[in-house]
């Protein structure tokens, strides 16, 4: 085959520092929005960017060459530097961890919906039992000691 065909698709989750509620709810929509603007920096495409108070959910599509880790990198210094110098914001900080899963092309609406329906579902839920139920219908392995 002459060339390189790609369907990349990944669902990145992660919470503030000690999962604080510090993502004010008057400058979230500027935040996701700086966030996707990282992605597309980066080279990728925003599929979604949502959250609440304590952690943000990122769906996007991604180069073959791109490195998780590297991307992750680059999304949360910015991301916490942007909060630093605009939101004015010096306490702000992401966990170490993340959570990382590919997403086929037939979730991708689904994952859509439910990234920007954060609000409404986490109502009923934290984000310890959404991160529990995700890490548990992605087939991660996890010791919950070492979670938090």
């Amino acid at each position: 085959m002459p060339s390189t065909h790609t369907s990349l698709h990944y669902h990145f989750t992660f919470s503030t520092k000690e999962r604080r509620a510090l993502i004010v709810r008057a400058w979230r929509d500027r935040l996701h929005a700086y966030v996707a603007g990282i992605v597309r920096a980066l080279g990728g495409v925003p599929e979604a960017v949502g959250g609440t108070a304590d952690h943000i959910h990122i769906l996007a599509s991604l180069k073959a060459s791109d490195s998780v880790v590297d991307v992750m990198r680059k999304i949360k210094a910015s991301s916490s530097g942007w909060v630093h110098r605009t939101i004015g914001a010096p306490l702000f900080a992401w966990q170490d961890g993340y959570g990382a899963f590919t997403a086929g092309q037939s979730e991708i609406e689904r994952l859509r919906n439910y990234i920007h329906g954060q609000e409404e579902h986490h109502r009923c839920r934290s984000f310890e039992e959404e991160y529990l139920d995700l890490l548990r219908q992605c087939g991660v392995e996890f010791d919950e000691r070492f979670l938090w």
